[in-house]
Order: C-alpha cells, then structure tokens, then sequence
C-alpha cells in the first residue's frame, strides 16, 4: 500500500464525513460490480437481467 501523507489523509477522511451518502453509493457500485464479473453464476445473472428491467422501467 502507498504511503499517503498527513494532508491527503485528512483531506481525504474530511471529504468521506462530508459525501457519506456518495461514499456509500461508490461502495455499494462496486460490490455489486465485482460481483457480476467475478462470482455471479448464470441463475444469478438471469435473475439481475430481471431485476434490470423492472428497475428500468421504475425510472
């Protein structure tokens, strides 16, 4: 892991209090992400296609 020095570590950490909300969104993306391309089995990705679709139509 790169050293990140004192500045960029609290301008980091400020940034995660103030886009709690963002962060978690990014967090939850990306979990669902490495999911689907690493782990998912097809009745998996049948029932995501499913799910997709009557998200799409919601919005």
């Amino acid at each position: 892991m790169a050293k990140v020095s004192a500045a960029q570590r609290k301008a980091s950490d400020k940034w995660d209090r103030k886009n709690k909300e963002r962060k978690q969104y990014i967090n939850r993306r990306s979990t669902a992400r490495n999911f689907i391309k690493n782990q998912a089995t097809k009745e998996d990705v049948d029932e995501f296609k499913i799910l997709l679709k009557n998200r799409e139509k919601e919005l």
